[in-house]
């Protein structure tokens, strides 16, 4: 029997399942890229039919991702009950005709436009429960943007809309043309920079729900991470600061920490990780393709922290106290603003 509830996802009317479940490994991320080891798409399927039944109803996918393979498999995994499930995806790294990542980043009226019906072929359906923008361009007025997608609400295409990676300023401006339902961050017990830069409490103040990504640490949280080598040859993680040398093994120390609590309580460090999302009151979205960790992963909604609990977690990792970054320089740049 599951303990999965369903919670309210900001102000706007959107209820979720209160733990989600992150798509991206499941697919290519894009030519020669692997995200966290090779994927199977038999195993990948019977994750999202596992999800279902567990009561894991809200799928989060990007059109990146692939770029469109992992909308695709979502449409083919969850054909004949898509009403069942709330899929949110992501629009923003700019896909050229012959389904290429650019990496350039457009929030231009005209491609939000084209992005979004790709998106719809894509998932094979004909609404977008929540629909993303990926990171802010630069160039384009974060009005401009949010102006475009409200015309997507209005159509009927997409019936919320959220952000992703943005600070309050930005989050501020958006909200003020088209009321955001969510705003999508790392946040995990490992990366709390979003609480520092007081962007969850600009969250509260206008109403905004806050989705969790990356709530295990990008692996580190699961206490599958010992050494370099215990990264797949190709995986992307081997590219960010967090992951290399001196840091990886600071920081490694600082999971194996995590570790022995969690042991102490008779849980998994990953379900401890993500109890501590579910008790600040946000939703986790912990990425995996596989049926057994996305079970030990939901058993985590039956972990209740105490107030002891919480002071201790932050006690054995306080802010700030994870080597390196969490991308490289030019990734950095681009988020946050």
């Amino acid at each position: 029997m599951s303990n999965i509830e369903q919670r309210k996802l900001g102000s706007q009317g959107l209820t979720v399942s209160q733990i989600g479940l992150g798509c991206m490994g499941m697919t290519v991320f894009t030519s020669g890229m692997e995200v966290y080891g090779a994927s199977d798409e038999s195993e990948a399927i019977a994750t999202l039919h596992r999800s279902l039944e567990l009561g894991v109803s809200f799928l989060d996918t990007a059109d990146t991702y692939g770029p469109n393979l992992n909308e695709r498999l979502i449409a083919k995994a969850v054909a004949g009950k898509r009403h069942r499930y709330t899929i949110a995806t992501k629009f923003g790294y700019e896909i050229d005709a012959d389904e290429q990542l650019t990496w350039q980043i457009n929030g231009k009226k005209s491609y939000v436009k084209s992005a979004v019906e790709r998106s719809l072929r894509a998932l094979n359906t004909d609404y977008i429960d929540l629909y993303y923008m990926h990171r802010l361009d630069p160039n384009t007025p974060i009005e401009e943007t949010v102006g475009a997608m409200s015309d997507l609400v209005k159509e009927g295409k997409v019936k919320y809309i959220g952000l992703s990676e943005v600070g309050s300023d930005t989050i501020r401006r958006a909200h003020a043309v088209h009321p955001v339902t969510a705003l999508q961050s790392e946040y995990s017990i490992f990366e709390r920079s979003i609480e520092e830069e007081g962007i969850i409490d600009t969250l509260n103040q206008l109403g905004i729900g806050l989705v969790a990504y990356s709530p295990l640490g990008r692996g580190y949280l699961t206490g599958s991470i010992q050494r370099e080598q215990d990264l797949p040859p190709g995986d992307f993680r081997r590219n960010m600061p967090r992951f290399q040398g001196d840091q990886l093994m600071k920081n490694v120390t600082l999971a194996n920490a995590l570790g022995e609590m969690a042991k102490e309580k008779g849980i998994s460090p990953a379900q401890l990780a993500v109890a501590w999302v579910l008790a600040n009151g946000h939703v986790p979205i912990p990425g995996t393709r596989k049926v057994k960790n996305l079970e030990q992963n939901v058993a985590a909604a039956a972990v209740k922290l105490s107030m002891e609990d919480m002071r201790k977690l932050e006690s054995i990792v306080p802010i700030g106290a994870v080597h390196g970054e969490r991308y490289d320089a030019t990734s950095m740049s681009i988020v946050g603003k």
